[in-house]
């Protein structure tokens, strides 16, 4: 194997980790988006609570305080995550053109197509 098919055979790897680390930063921005949502309609619940607009008790007031705060949670949470993994993108897409940029890559001339 020269070195040409080393660095070829690491690139993929490269390109491979790079793939499952941008599964991992779409499932962050799922839950993200996901614990926004529920930010918002625990308040939401939260204040229909405080205001007694559909009789609700103390435990729909517990309820919503418990969502809130779980989304404030699970939302710092993975945005630290989200930013973990594009760094880990960004380090490995510039070891990915490192490597690239190693490779003693070949121009192949155009040749003219001739009609018959």
């Amino acid at each position: 194997m020269t070195e040409d098919d080393d660095a070829s055979n690491e690139i993929s790897d490269i390109e491979s980790r790079i793939e499952a680390l941008a599964e991992i930063a779409e499932r962050c921005r799922k839950y993200i988006l996901a614990s926004k949502i529920a930010v918002g309609s625990g308040g939401a619940l939260l204040l229909v609570t405080i205001l007694g607009l559909f009789g609700m008790g103390q435990t729909a007031a517990l309820g919503s305080i418990a969502l809130v705060l779980g989304g404030i949670v699970s939302l710092g949470s993975n945005f630290s995550t989200l930013r973990q993994t594009e760094d880990a993108i960004g380090a490995a897409e510039a070891l990915r053109a490192q490597l690239i940029s190693r490779i003693d890559l070949r121009v192949v001339a155009d040749t003219p197509i001739k009609l018959v």
